[in-house]
Formats: C-alpha cells, structure tokens, sequence
C-alpha cells in the first residue's frame, strides 16, 4: 500500500507540466472572445511552452530514471544496514520455525555457526511450533528466557517471499514455505528484577488473636500474669523479628504484624510455625494458649489489604481458631488446620446470637429454614428447633425437604401424623419458592456452602438469610448474611439451636417430640457422645432431656433395617487398607438401600473401629454425584483432606461432594492426596 501511494504521488508531479498546459489552452479560448489577437500571442506562448516541456521530459527521462533508481538501491542498501546493525536482536523464520537470517546483535546473543538452519525452538523452548503458526494469523508477544536473561519475544508475519540477501547469515529457504515470521527480542532482564524487587517491598498486613485469653488468664495467678504476657510477647516479637516486621498490641489479646511481602514465603516454609509454638507457654496455665493468624494481601491499596486481613482473621476464627489463614485477593489459604477446635466454655456468645435471632424473626412474616441437601438427623433437628422457635414468637415457620430419606422418616412422621402441626410444616423447594417474599427469612443451618443447601433458589430471591452451622468455612461461602452463627468447636447444628431456645424465650415450650428430634441429632453427629463432644454438649443434652426428650425412645426412632444393616457390613467387608493407616471402601447404590449417604457415613464410623486405622473413607455414588464421608479418631485432620477435593467439615468428620468424575477416579484422586499431604508433613504417621 505504500508503494502504491508513492507511486501515484509521483505520477501527478511529473504529470503536472501537463495539468498546466491544459490551463493555459483555457485561458486562451476565453480571451479569444474578448480579443483575438491577444489571444493568438498567448497561443504562440502556450505551444512554446508545450515543445520546451516535452522536449525537456524527452532528454532528461533516463537520466530522472537512473536517479530514481540509484535512491531506491541506496534505500534499500540503508534500510539493510538497519535492520543488520539493529540495536535489538532480530531473527527471521521460516513457516516451520526455522531461523533463515540474524541481525549482528542476535548473534551476540547466541552463536550463530551453531544456530543457522535449526529450530528456533531449540534455543527458545518457548516458542513453539504451535506459537509460530498463530503468529501467521496474529501478532503475539511471549517471554522467554535465555542465558539467565529475560527476553520478551515479540513475533510477527511479514507478507515477503524471500528473506533479505547479500548477508553471510542468510540460509536458503524452502520452495514450500509459505512466509516469514520475524522475532524481535526485548530484554527486560532489569525491568523484571525491578518488578520483582518492587513486589517483594510490597506490605502484608497481619492479625494475631488469642483464641482463648480470657480463659487462660483467668486459671493464673495475678503474679505469673505479667510474667505470661511477658513471654507471650517475646515469643510473637522474636517470630516476626526474624522478618524485620513490625508488631504492635491493639489489644490485650489482638496484635497488629505489618512486614515485606519477600518473608512470607519463608513463614509459608515453615507452616506458620507460631501458632503452634505458642500452645507450649506455660506459667502456671493449665490450658494452652491458641492464637490465630490474619494475614492479608493481594491489592495496592493498603485500606484493601486491612481488609483482607480482618476477612482473614474474622474466617479463622469462623474455622474454630488456632490457625492461620492467608487471604491473598480472591485466593484464600490455610495452614494449622490440624489442630483440635479451640473449645469455649462460656455461653455468651450464644446468648448474644440468639436476642438478635428473636429480633430479627420479629419483624418478618414468615420463616423458611432448610438445611442441606439429604438432610440427616442433625439437619432436620436443627429445622425443628427453628420451627420451636417461630412458634414462640407467632411466626409461620416451613421447613424445605425435597428428599426424605429412609433414616429421616420416622422422624418426620413423628410430626405430620400429629394433628398439633400444620399440614405445610414440611414443604418442597419448588413450595417454597412460591412462599418467599420479600419479609421472608430465610434460614439456613448445618451448612454454610450455598452450593450444598436444599433449594440454592432461595439464596438468590431473598437476602434477607441467617446462618447457623457447626463446619468450618471455605472459600465458598453464602454472602452477607443478616446473622451468622458459625461455630467449629460445636458438635452439630442441633447443640447450637439448643442453646440458643435457652436463651430465646424465658420459659420456650418444647414438647417431647420435638426434643426427641434434636437430641437424634445431637446423637448422631457425635456418634452416640462419643466423638467432638465438650461441657456444652452434655448441657444442651440436659436441657433436651428437662424438655422430655427420651433416650429409649430416640434409639427406637432411629433404628435401621435388615437391608441396610447388611449393606453397612459390605462396605466394612470391602475396605481396603492403604499405606497401612487408612481404610478406603465403596457403597454400591444399587437401588436396595434407600439412604446409601448415610450407610456410607455409619460405615466410615465403623471402619475406626479397626485395630491401626487412623482414617477412614467411604464413596458413595448417588444421583450422579459421588458422596465422601471422611472419619478419624484424634491423629489425622481429614477435613484438611477433604479440602482439596472440594468439601470440608472438621477435624475428625468431614465429606465432600464430586460431580462428573468416577468412583474410581475420585479414589485415585483421593489417594493422591493422601501421598501428597504425607510428603508435605501435613499428615504424620
């Protein structure tokens, strides 16, 4: 295109002698008619002009050629001696990637007797065969490193046939090559290491908690306090020194850690060693002092990244303490998870959530409460307390169950054969739909994962939702909720509801049936009291049983059919051991058990019963989806496990859920894992 501009260019310069003959020929016929014989004269001029012009053009055409000629083979020699003396490297390739022609300063970079005729991708492994075919269609940029040098590669097609000639360097091109495509190198070794120097100088905002300050420092006496806090205090201060950070105490039991973000590798290396470090400070305290860490980063803007460290420290605590978690924008980390729940003794909290629940279902219409999907004993008690609740206050309460299992109907026929409950007290997600409004509340209990509840729908009509869970917290979690009661160190959703009826009402009416409900749940998430069970458990349970609640009664309630009993047995029969610590089995749904999840989970139970297993796992296939129940005793934190397969729950029970993929291939999954986590130390034999 620009030839061609040029070329018109210079044809109307040479042409214009032409333009103004024609002119002056109009100029003499318009004088003509005012007088000819001046026009005659100008005529005579005009023609002599004319003959000059062409005989001028006719003489000196091939000495204006020759000229012409002589600047293009100079343009081009110049334009030649550019590019070769460039002062960036640059290469010439053929379709194939191979190197046809190098300027002077490409061959300083590599060595060129070497290089010529070869693959470009035999110097730069980056630049593929792949990229060389996508830089024909379109210009692209890619980095490449070379010698310890960082190069960024910038290739793009030349619309030529032949590479440039009269060079040394020049290799003969294939018949069949179908263009070039050149490469210019821009070295941007410097301006790397001053990007990486510029991030490692960034500022991590951190936030250490003491779990439980108030609980220790209570049991000490008020000599050793000062010496404790003393200790305390060097020990933060001698870990973040090594960082050169700066710590600060806002608080009595909260610190402020600012340091360069180059240090958090190094205390990513090393696990956040001072959370556990800490539990060994001991001055006359029997119980150990946990801390949890906040750190936050992820953005330039340092009010960004205060926020990010109190969402940080705000979901550790969420996730029961004595860890550390690293928010890094969008990107959340944990470390410490291996650790026992920190365990509160004192209520207040759960008083404090439970006024603000009566307020809050105050001043709504009506009341949904659903759990998660399949919901078992603990979920359906909690719902059932929630429903005790709404009728306290004259609030309509539903309940959201699409799928009754097996295990949960003699619990649910326990109320809709009763007169005393309404005919809605349990309706199906597309019921409840029809029923929210916009001064509906919407309650959500044992689980915090939208992805995970009984009708999701319901989280996207209405923000008005309030949450009580007992698992811990992921990434994924259900947003801005109006109330969240989530408490890692519970038992089960059921304990927790139980202790706020306490504290709802001065005297709440319960009825035995409903008591029942909830102490099964209870029962059933502890496995008969006999795991992540503390003080509050047993007291939620007296209170459950004040209210009437009947332990014959519940065993009853909850007992299981021949069919599912034998089931239960199969999978513990079909377990495998691996790496001599942990028991893998499958439950095959084949139609016969009804509620293969929660055969799955009784098994997992029943497999730590083993003399040597440390773990257990059960896969579950059901309804395109495959259901991991995970247990362990005291040594292994199978929720950190099943968080790398997308689920969560706590230290000693937890599951997950995987869609599109096989039982065998979540089993292989699952195994590595395993051989993962043994390699990193997070799981020790």
């Amino acid at each position: 295109m620009e030839a061609v501009k040029y070329r018109n260019r210079l044809r109307r310069y040479l042409r214009f002698p032409l333009y103004m003959l024609i002119i002056f020929l109009i100029g003499c016929i318009a004088v003509s008619f005012v007088d000819k014989r001046v026009a005659g004269i100008m005529t005579g001029f005009v023609a002599l002009y004319g003959i000059l012009c062409f005989a001028y053009y006719r003489v000196n055409l091939k000495s204006f050629k020759n000229t012409i000629i002589e600047y293009a083979i100079h343009y081009g020699t110049v334009q030649k001696e550019l590019i070769k003396n460039f002062r960036l490297p640059y290469v010439l390739l053929d379709s194939t990637g191979r190197i046809m022609w190098m300027n002077e300063e490409f061959s300083t970079i590599v060595d060129k007797s070497k290089i010529l005729n070869k693959s470009i991708t035999s110097i730069f492994s980056e630049i593929t065969r792949e990229g060389i075919e996508h830089a024909k269609e379109d210009n692209f940029d890619i980095h490449v490193e070379y010698n310890e040098r960082k190069y960024l590669a910038c290739l793009q097609r030349l619309d030529v046939t032949e590479p440039l000639t009269g060079s040394p360097l020049v290799a003969e091109m294939d018949d069949t090559s179908d263009g070039l495509v050149a490469i210019i190198l821009f070295d941007e070794t410097d301006i790397q290491a001053t990007k990486a120097k510029i991030n490692d100088q960034a500022m991590v905002m951190a936030l250490l908690y003491i779990d439980n300050y108030d609980e220790v420092f209570d049991q000490v006496e008020n000599a050793k306090r000062s010496m404790l806090l003393a200790l305390l205090d060097r020990k933060i201060n001698k870990y973040f020194g090594e960082a050169d950070a700066i710590v600060r105490r806002l608080e009595k039991d909260k610190y402020l850690i600012m340091f360069q973000k180059k240090f958090l590798s190094q205390f990513e290396d090393d696990k956040f060693s001072i959370v556990e470090d800490i539990t060994t400070i001991k001055m006359g305290n029997d119980k150990d002092i946990t801390v949890s860490l906040g750190i936050g980063l992820g953005s330039e803007s340092y009010t960004q990244k205060a926020e990010y460290s109190h969402m940080a420290i705000d979901l550790a605590l969420a996730r029961g303490g004595c860890q550390t978690v690293v928010k890094n924008g969008q990107h959340v980390s944990y470390y410490g998870t291996h650790g026992k729940e920190v365990e509160r003794t004192t209520r207040v909290k759960a008083r404090v959530k439970a006024q603000a629940l009566r307020e809050i279902m105050e001043t709504r219409d009506r009341i949904i409460v659903m759990g998660h999907n399949l919901s078992d004993a603990d979920c359906l008690g909690a719902s059932v307390g929630v429903y005790c609740a709404g009728r306290e206050i004259g609030k309509p309460v539903n309940i959201v169950i699409d799928t009754i299992t097996s295990s949960m109907r003699p619990v649910v026929e326990s109320f809709t054969e009763k007169s005393e409950y309404p005919d809605d007290m349990f309706i199906t997600s597309e019921q409840a739909l029809n029923l929210c409004n916009d001064n509906t509340l919407i309650m959500v209990v044992d689980t915090n994962r939208p992805s995970y509840v009984e009708c999701p729908g319901l989280l996207y009509k209405n923000k008005n939702i309030v949450v009580i869970d007992h698992h811990r917290q992921v990434e994924e979690i259900i947003e801005n909720p109006i109330l969240s009661y989530i408490e890692p160190y519970a038992s089960s959703a059921s304990e927790m509801i139980a202790e706020v009826l306490q504290y709802f009402a001065d005297k709440i009416n319960i009825n035995p049936t409903e008591a029942d409900c909830i102490y099964a749940g209870i029962l059933i998430d502890t496995n008969n009291f006999m795991t992540k069970t503390g003080v509050r458990t047993f007291e939620a349970a007296a209170f459950l049983r004040r209210n009437g609640a009947e332990v014959t009664r519940v065993r009853k309630m909850l007992r299981e059919n021949m069919e599912t009993y034998k089931a239960r047995a199969e999978i513990v029969r079909n377990a495998r051991v691996y790496r001599d610590a942990f028991a893998i089995s499958e439950c095959e749904s084949d139609g016969t058990i009804e509620s293969p999840t929660v055969v799955g989970a009784q098994a997992a139970n029943e497999l730590l019963n083993i003399v040597g297993i440390k773990a257990s796992f059960v896969l579950t296939k059901y309804n395109d989806r495959i259901y991991i129940s995970s247990r362990s005793i005291d040594e292994i934190d199978v929720q950190s496990i099943m968080t790398r397969l997308g689920g969560g729950g706590h230290v000693n029970i937890a599951g997950a859920q995987v869609q599109n993929r096989t039982l065998d291939e979540v089993r292989e999954d699952l195994e590595n894992i395993i051989d993962i986590m043994l390699e990193e130390g997070e799981i020790k034999l």
